[in-house]
């Protein structure tokens, strides 16, 4: 598999890098500690063509391909991953599925905007009840006429204040188990729907996060994403390209981390030298950068099959529970090199930890990307 990158990729790759240092880092810390969110900064994103990188230019989006788009991923996740994970959301999750499922009145309609970063969109699967087994739907939809009506409540939902477009999972048919979810696009402001207060989370503390509520929530027939009782499968047939988006987030906070400890141990002098030459600190950036550049082959890996449109599975899933365990895991590192400087919010690599955490959790923890990885493996 060749890595050569395009022109054109690298030229994503340093435009992202440039908008992250210049755009997103003076304002990283700041917003971190009070929990704001960035909504210039993804406006920009969205003039850059940076929230709509995969979908198809007739539908007003970037046209560019997964590796270019995994490459942006890092380099913003890198300067902040709570920016990152607006982004991949919107990306992977959001505009993906309703490009590849969508009508074309969904797509003219809700894909357009939310391709230039006119529009932001939420994906919202998770519940009280169905967090790692998302075959538990609780929340129902009934058809009324024209219109399918929802009751119910979905939890942990990544930009649930703040989207305007939300990707519904509900039952429709309980009979039918997972055979009978149906995913529905409702829009924010809606009667009946409504988001509770922002989560106070450990960490991507500028990205919001909130439960969502529906109370009779009337939607029209056409919002139906696919068709009724394809909403599971549209669920994890988006959730296996979303895991390429939360590897590149991980793999952006490793390379972080990876590169603070650097600098710090070139600076910081114990014992009459910089401690960057004391061999207890050189194996352990030996160590992290051997794990920053696996996991980022291992996402390039799986971008690369997804856009050779090959099965990529399990590399999506090999590449989102390594990544995210090293992303633990280096930032842990980096923290141990500044010593107590690093327990403290001067220094960035504290927020590392904290933003780490979460890519070992959502969109399918590590546990459910081994059960992910061992039954690809054993369908051979």
């Amino acid at each position: 598999m060749n890595f050569d990158f395009t022109e054109e990729q690298l030229m994503i790759q340093q435009t992202a890098r440039e908008f992250a240092e210049s755009e997103i880092a003076p304002s990283a810390v700041e917003r971190d500690k009070n929990g704001e969110f960035p909504k210039e900064i993804v406006k920009k994103l969205g003039e850059l063509g940076f929230m709509g990188m995969m979908v198809s230019p007739e539908w007003d989006g970037a046209g560019l391909d997964t590796v270019s788009y995994v490459l942006a991923m890092i380099e913003i996740s890198k300067v902040d991953a709570s920016v990152g994970v607006i982004m991949s959301v919107n990306n992977s999750l959001v505009c993906f599925g309703i490009e590849k499922y969508g009508s074309d009145y969904i797509k003219n309609k809700y894909l357009r905007p939310l391709a230039k970063g006119e529009k932001l969109g939420a994906f919202a699967l998770s519940e009280p009840e169905a967090g790692s087994d998302a075959t538990q739907q609780h929340t129902l939809a009934h058809k009324n006429g024209s219109k399918w009506v929802i009751n119910g409540i979905k939890n942990w939902i990544t930009n649930g204040t703040t989207a305007d477009y939300f990707l519904v999972m509900a039952q429709t048919d309980r009979e039918k188990a997972h055979h009978g979810i149906t995913t529905f696009l409702v829009e924010k402001g809606t009667p009946g729907f409504a988001h509770g207060i922002k989560e106070d989370k450990l960490g991507i503390r500028s990205s919001d996060t909130s439960s969502l509520t529906f109370e009779n929530c009337e939607v029209p027939e056409e919002n139906i994403i696919w068709e009724v009782g394809k909403g599971f499968n549209f669920a994890m047939e988006t959730l296996n390209g979303g895991r390429i988006g939360i590897a590149a987030q991980a793999v952006g906070i490793a390379e972080a981390s990876l590169e603070a400890a650097k600098k710090y141990s070139k600076e910081r002098k114990a014992f009459g030298t910089q401690i960057a030459n004391h061999q207890a600190i050189q194996f352990k950036l030996a160590d992290m950068a051997l794990k920053v550049e696996a996991a980022k082959l291992l996402t390039l890996q799986a971008a690369a099959l997804k856009d050779a449109g090959k099965k990529f599975v399990k590399e999506a899933a090999m590449a989102k529970l390594f990544a995210s365990q090293i992303a633990v895991e280096c930032a842990l590192e980096a923290i141990q090199i500044h010593g107590g400087y690093g327990y403290v919010r001067e220094y960035l690599v504290e927020r590392f930890l904290r933003d780490a955490k979460i890519t070992e959790i959502y969109e399918g923890t590590s546990e459910i990307q081994r059960i992910i990885i061992a039954r690809e493996l054993l369908k051979d």
